[in-house]
């Protein structure tokens, strides 16, 4: 989501948020727009609002573009922590992350939805749009305000872990809802010196207990080891450059004088 998300009140303007991987309610916002009715929010879900006690793990991100790893993350969520489902929150615009070569918002999505399929449990949504928020901690004042009840977990990878003490009031996001962090490569010896880890190191659930954290009240977090994937959307995107240039040499190769 990184990550991964936005706008809630009319204050100050919230400082830089998530790298993820990109969310109005009560507290700073990014952006003033009038509340998203049912409908619009049902859209944006691509079907019906969650019903009280469902237990939703929300990806967060720019998706830029989506891949296999993001799905990975998501069936793990499902698995390990008993989830009903797994929505992908594709961000406007990720606070963190430059203009420059981020997709268009509808191709992200279309990225998102190939990857996802079929899939029943996974969801790839433009919440953040709807609600009109940028940064996670909105976002999260924000859903679960509009769907009281419903216990939703926050997903992202150990990379984001090592980043979000730069996230716009990241010790909230913690004290909001409960936190799934997923193993990526290279992070899982190193986990505790991350600044968050440490923060709230007192509430961290053994991983053997991961299912019991959609209902732990928060903060409280887990860090759950998967099978590595090192796939990365900078990784795909600069072998998409490389292709393109390596498609567009013939064609240069002839525009050049001899």
């Amino acid at each position: 989501m990184p990550a991964p998300t936005s706008a809630s009140s009319p204050h100050q303007p919230t400082p830089p948020d998530r790298p993820r991987s990109a969310w109005t309610a009560a507290g700073p916002s990014s952006l003033s727009r009038k509340p998203a009715t049912t409908r619009r929010l049902g859209a944006a879900l691509g079907g019906a609002l969650p019903s009280r006690g469902q237990r939703i793990g929300l990806l967060g991100g720019s998706f830029n573009p989506a891949h296999g790893g993001h799905r990975t993350i998501s069936e793990e969520a499902l698995r390990r922590l008993e989830l009903d489902a797994v929505w992908w929150l594709v961000s406007p615009q990720n606070p963190l992350k430059p203009k420059a070569g981020m997709a268009p918002l509808a191709a992200r999505v279309a990225s998102a939805q190939r990857v996802v399929g079929d899939h029943p449990r996974i969801r790839v949504t433009t919440l953040e749009d709807a609600l009109g928020t940028l940064y996670t901690l909105d976002t999260l004042n924000a859903v679960t305000r509009r769907m009281p009840g419903v216990r939703f977990v926050w997903l992202m990878g150990a990379d984001n872990l090592f980043q979000i003490d730069r996230w716009a009031h990241w010790e909230r996001i913690f004290e909001r809802v409960p936190v799934a962090v997923f193993n990526r490569p290279h992070y899982s010896q190193t986990v505790r010196s991350a600044k968050a880890a440490h923060r709230f190191r007192r509430v961290r659930l053994p991983e053997r207990t991961a299912a019991r954290l959609a209902e732990t009240p928060p903060p409280a977090w887990v860090f759950l080891h998967q099978p590595q994937d090192p796939r990365s959307a900078t990784a795909i995107r600069a072998r998409q450059r490389e292709a393109e240039t390596v498609r567009s040499w013939p064609r240069r190769c002839a525009q050049t004088p001899s």
